[in-house]
């Protein structure tokens, strides 16, 4: 199928917050018209699945150039569209440069180049470039990501309380974002070995020390005015300052991550660093809340974090958790993990796809990504809600063979995903462990920030 006109039907389309039968027509890689099912040529989606809007994931570090065996835009993107992603916003650090200059960003935009799937950027703000993000702001990356603690790498570093308010101050004048990695380094313990018990790395990474630094971005927010949002939310019981900060009139908005949903602190075995992310997995009490965040509409946006780096990284001091690169692989799966949980929760599919769609899009101010409308982009998913997806990180298309999903039998599988009307991935049909194809994959394209973005707190967010 190219992206010439045609039209695709499925009895189970997502628009506007809830599921209806519809008709879509596509001309030259738009949505041109959404009615009824009617007679005619067209591409049909089994009734078994559902048609979705391409899903947006704000939170992918791609490491290309630099580290990009580590992972680069080729793989990233191929596995991102396995997992029926056809949006990502690359994270600023863990390439080299790092995206904290416009030069930089111009050196990242040649990189991701060839990338099979659409894909924007967030810049940096470190110590050494506050006062002068305006020209990365220019150059069009969609708000600017800090680490109020030690990022792991040299080159990125994080500010202190003083620096936070004086980002924030530069962001607001901007009329840009502020995207926080919220973890206080006072109450973090000194790097440096923990040995192979999880208990040890969790009791590292204490919840006060992300209440504390969610804390002084609330304070800085108050204080400026500025738009921030709060990254990869792993203590639930943060999220009471959250809603309270909301309903103040603070523009807050906050992500959480499907291994925080999926997976607890008690089933993490010795040495097994593929579970290692900062902040921490945390125990199903914790996971329970995070749910219950969910259901509450406090948190905005389900995103991968997906942070991978080499086998020998993951693995180094023998799976000791304090030596061990700290990041998870999950681009590829992270709607299929989160559905399984939600579906032993009895929690439906339309709760969980305002988080993988709107609600990220929004906060990186992506107008058009994530729905299916009149005038978007021809992004979609055909995701089999009753499919059954074995877990094979030798299979995944991520650079690195390596994940903390491995092994694990979840519940829905993407079956086809198309960009702008060109169909790029399906999974054959006849059995969940075949290989998947990737087909005629066009060159996606690289996004620069609209200005005009609605701000997130000014669009209803659906929950279903």
């Amino acid at each position: 199928m190219d992206a010439g006109s045609f039209d695709i039907r499925a009895v189970r389309t997502w628009i506007d917050g809830a599921f209806r039968p519809a008709q879509i027509r596509i001309e030259n890689g738009v949505i041109v018209d959404i009615g009824p099912p009617h007679r005619g040529r067209a591409v049909t989606v089994p009734d078994d699945a559902v048609l979705l809007p391409g899903l947006v994931d704000s939170h992918v570090h791609v490491n290309e150039p630099g580290r990009t065996e580590w992972e680069g835009f080729r793989s990233a993107t191929l596995a991102a569209a396995a997992g029926g992603v056809t949006t990502i916003v690359d994270m600023p650090l863990n390439s080299l440069p790092p995206t904290t200059t416009a030069e930089a960003l111009e050196i990242k935009r040649a990189a991701a180049a060839s990338s099979y799937i659409d894909v924007g950027f967030w810049g940096g703000a470190v110590p050494e470039n506050l006062g002068a993000l305006k020209p990365l702001h220019d150059a069009g990356v969609y708000g600017f990501k800090c680490f109020l603690s030690p990022s792991g790498v040299d080159e990125f570093g994080h500010l202190d309380t003083a620096q936070l308010n004086a980002a924030m101050e530069e962001v607001a004048a901007l009329g840009s974002r502020l995207i926080v990695h919220a973890e206080d380094p006072a109450l973090l313990a000194p790097d440096g070995a923990l040995g192979r018990d999880y208990a040890a790395f969790l009791a590292s990474r204490p919840p006060e020390s992300e209440q504390s630094a969610i804390a002084a971005v609330i304070d800085a927010a108050r204080r400026t005015g500025a738009r921030a949002h709060i990254l990869h939310l792993s203590d639930a019981r943060s999220l009471p300052l959250l809603a309270a900060a909301r309903a103040e009139g603070l523009d807050l908005t906050v992500e959480t991550c499907p291994h925080y949903l999926t997976i607890v602190a008690e089933e993490i075995p010795d040495g097994a660093a593929e579970f290692k992310c900062c902040p921490p997995i945390r125990e199903a009490g914790n996971r329970d809340l995070l749910w219950q965040g969910i259901l509450d509409g406090v948190i905005d946006a389900i995103v991968s974090d997906h942070s991978p780096s080499t086998i020998d990284l993951k693995r180094a001091g023998g799976g000791d958790f304090g030596l061990a690169w700290g990041g998870i692989s999950g681009l590829q799966v992270g709607l299929s993990a989160v559905w399984t949980e939600a579906r032993h929760r009895r929690i439906p599919l339309e709760t969980l796809l305002p988080l993988f769609t709107t609600g990220p899009a929004r906060v990186a101010g992506l107008t058009d990504a994530g729905r299916i409308r009149v005038g978007a982009p021809a992004h979609f998913t055909a995701f089999g809600p009753e499919d059954v997806l074995r877990i094979d990180a030798r299979r995944l298309m991520h650079r690195n063979p390596i994940s903390a999903y491995d092994g694990r039998e979840l519940r829905g599988r993407v079956r086809r995903t198309w960009l702008r009307g060109d169909q790029i991935f399906d999974v054959t049909e006849g059995g969940a462990g075949e290989a998947p194809r990737f087909r005629g994959l066009p060159a996606g394209r690289l996004l620069t920030a609209a200005t005009a973005a609605p701000r997130p707190h000014e669009q209803e967010l659906h929950r279903g």
